[in-house]
């Protein structure tokens, strides 16, 4: 433990003298003695020097050292062990600045009981006391009864408690709609229902190529000895075995993992796990960690991993974990949950065939729900009032513009301009511009250019006038929009620009507020900043497309286009009797006279389309 020099000030040079290079756990606390941040290093010297450089800080860590008062250490006797205590800690605690996940209740499992003559197939949490065989983990309690509802269909075991069994004297309403053979008053005999648990066992084992070819045997079989409504029965199975097989996106593989895929947007983070059992994917879920100090996918995987699998009570670990990006330290992350599983772990994100599709369906899945999360009503209700208050409004603004400029090095240029209302993009109002007569590269003028042809017509009544006018770009784009709409006489029009910071990296952006004319920045945690960052990613995202379209657009168009008189026809001709454009641009009149359909006339026309 470290005392701080002065009562104001954390003396990190003298702490820093006195600190082990040991592995082991630190513990960050403010001047009030509450924890702001547990963290586990091989060397716990050289790690927290790293907090008490002079330059290079991110503003993130800048801003939780600032409020350092006091630093416990405790040295363990490995990294591996520093990485379990730190979860533990982190669990007990919860630090403002470490990633935090919602602790919720250990996952469900199907439990195909062995104790009695009639095992019981049934849902359970918890602990694995029972005799008998747990297939899981599912990702929710929709997954189990799903699954649960097929089995019961298909192969007809009781799921009845124990003490209904024991006590009917007639056949229950399951057996009424085909969901139960009756075990109860005997309508079944032990072989035949062993033979019905066995094919359950296989089913969620995940071995439903070997159970299919059983089943289409033994159907062979009762057609032969004419037992027609057995074979029937073992059709039905067979059916709902194939249709079950097709409903699942990817079927291949036999391994048992976790494909984990975390994506950064505006400022929040989802990780989507897909969770894989006997190569079948039983279900996915996704989570919302609270911000941390990371700042890329590769940090926040790097966090979540151990906080997921070792400080969850009951969580099953797989042998192997995929990622979608790589994990620092993910040799250790393996070790640590060899040590608590008992069994060899791998964690990865090397992977192909299957396993690289599951990562790129857990990726999608991720952005998708992250989206939808980003633009949920209430979250953007919650932007729009930061943002007021942020910027001292009057009122809370009802529509916000962004423009962004996009080209190929200065070739066919491309504005956006894109529409935020209290509810998220309103893409309908989204407009690209096609910039025409300027200098190759010239942003500002591009910029200009934009703004005169949008309000222009905005003046005239076409559409109506944002709350705040957002530029992607820092002071020069902001004047440029300023004397664009002097000149358009639109004078009651905030502008605000949003330029990125000296790192280039979200969450560190500078601001510049044309109505009071400061320049500012807004912590990178802050609702508001997130809702600019969504904006301006999404004009970036929409002036990219659009570029990207138009300059497909023209690779795809023949330069013979151009040329009067040369139809479809006539082009085929050409490519086809010189192999393709370059060679028709090289052929002099008298080559180009040459192809079928081609007069001297018209050859002149093309070679002086060509070369003046």
């Amino acid at each position: 433990m470290c005392n701080p020099a002065a009562p104001d000030a954390f003396d990190a040079t003298r702490f820093l003298a006195n600190t082990t290079q040991q592995p082991g756990i630190y513990q960050m606390y403010d001047g009030e003695g509450k924890l702001l941040y547990v963290g586990k290093a091989k060397n716990l010297k050289k790690r927290l020097s790293s907090y008490f450089r002079k330059t290079g800080l991110p503003p993130k860590t800048a801003a939780l050292v600032a409020k350092i008062q006091q630093i416990d250490v405790t040295v363990t006797a490995s990294e591996t062990e520093a990485l379990i205590l730190e979860q533990n800690l982190i669990k007990s605690h919860r630090p403002p600045y470490n990633i935090l996940l919602r602790d919720d209740k250990s996952y469900p499992y199907i439990f195909l009981s062995s104790a009695e003559t009639f095992p019981r197939i049934s849902f359970h949490r918890g602990s694995k006391k029972k005799r008998g065989h747990y297939f899981g983990p599912y990702p929710n309690v929709g997954a189990v009864r799903d699954s649960m509802n097929f089995l019961q269909k298909t192969f007809q075991v009781r799921q009845c408690e124990d003490s209904v069994f024991k006590n009917r004297s007639r056949p229950c309403l399951q057996y009424q709609i085909k969901r139960c053979t009756a075990p109860c008053v005997d309508y079944i005999s032990p072989e035949d229902y062993a033979e019905d648990v066995r094919h359950t066992r296989m089913f969620l084992s995940g071995d439903s190529d070997t159970l299919l070819k059983e089943l289409a045997d033994q159907m062979d079989a009762a057609s032969q000895a004419l037992d027609f409504e057995r074979a029937a029965a073992l059709r039905d199975q067979i059916t709902a075995l194939r249709s079950i097989q097709s409903q699942n996106l990817i079927e291949e593989g036999y391994g048992d993992l976790d494909v984990v895929a975390a994506v950064l947007q505006a400022g929040l983070i989802c990780v989507h796990v897909l969770f894989v059992r006997q190569g079948r994917i039983l279900g996915s879920r996704s989570y919302y960690p609270q911000a941390s100090l990371a700042d890329s996918e590769t940090d926040v995987l790097a966090e979540f991993l151990p906080q997921f699998y070792l400080a969850s009570e009951g969580r099953e670990i797989p042998r192997e974990i995929v990622t979608s990006h790589p994990v620092a330290e993910a040799e250790l992350i393996a070790q640590a949950l060899k040590s608590a599983s008992g069994r060899q772990v791998t964690v990865t994100d090397k992977v192909r065939t299957h396993r690289s599709q599951w990562v790129q369906m857990a990726t999608t899945a991720a952005q998708q729900n992250l989206s939808s999360r980003v633009n949920s009503r209430k979250n953007s209700m919650d932007r729009f009032i930061a943002l007021q208050d942020a910027l001292g409004l009057d009122e809370m603004p009802q529509r916000l513009e962004c423009f962004d400029i996009s080209h190929s090095s200065g070739e066919l240029t491309q504005a956006s301009c894109v529409v935020f209302d209290t509810n998220g993009p309103l893409k309908s109002d989204y407009r690209r511009f096609n910039i025409e007569g300027i200098t190759p590269g010239d942003d500002y003028a591009a910029m200009e250019q934009a703004l005169q042809r949008r309000y222009t017509r905005l003046q005239k009544g076409e559409g109506k006038l944002p709350d705040i006018l957002i530029i992607d770009g820092g002071k020069g784009q902001l004047g440029k929009a300023q004397a664009v709409l002097a000149e358009l006489g639109v004078n009651n029009v905030p502008l605000l620009g949003v330029a990125k910071g000296t790192t280039r990296k979200a969450g560190f952006e500078t601001l510049y507020w044309a109505e009071t004319g400061k320049e500012f920045v807004m912590s990178s945690d802050s609702p508001a900043l997130h809702l600019l960052q969504h904006i301006r990613d999404e004009a970036h995202r929409f002036a990219i497309t659009g570029h990207r379209q138009r300059r497909d657009k023209k690779r795809r168009t023949s330069s013979l286009e151009g040329v009067p008189g040369i139809g479809a026809g006539r082009r085929r001709e050409l490519l086809r009797h010189f192999g393709g454009l370059q060679e028709v641009q090289k052929a002099s009149v008298a080559d180009l006279a040459k192809v079928p359909g081609i007069s001297k006339r018209l050859a002149e026309e093309i070679y002086g389309h060509f070369h003046g």
